[in-house]
């Protein structure tokens, strides 16, 4: 191969030769931020009646629903605040006993203890 020779890196030179020319003649292709943004909301909200969804479905299988709204809003605002890291814990594996279907996991009676 001589010095000359541009026939050994054609993909390179092709390369080359297309930023060089792009950044020339301006020729990006110009990003639609308006649509893009669009977009994301779209999923975002999507994301929100997705999770608002899962909720009412998951206080229905658990046999929340049977509660009136003041004692279910009670209860988790208890859960919420709750600072015992045992406590959570426990909350935690019993949740997760309840979406692989465990008898830990079995809705709790409505004078259960928490």
């Amino acid at each position: 191969m001589c010095s000359g020779d541009l026939t050994a890196f054609p993909n390179v030179l092709f390369y080359a030769w297309r930023t060089i020319e792009t950044r020339r003649l301006g020729m990006r292709k110009p990003r639609d931020f308006d649509a893009e943004l669009k977009s994301l909301e779209d999923k975002a909200k999507t994301l929100k009646d997705r999770k608002v969804r899962q909720l009412g479905e998951l206080v229905i299988a658990t046999g929340a629903d049977a509660l009136d709204i003041d004692t279910l809003a009670g209860g988790l605002l208890d859960l919420a605040d709750a600072g015992n890291v045992a406590r959570k814990d426990a909350w935690r594996k019993r949740g997760a006993g309840f979406f692989r279907g465990g008898k830990d996991g079995a809705p709790p009676s409505a004078g259960g203890e928490q």
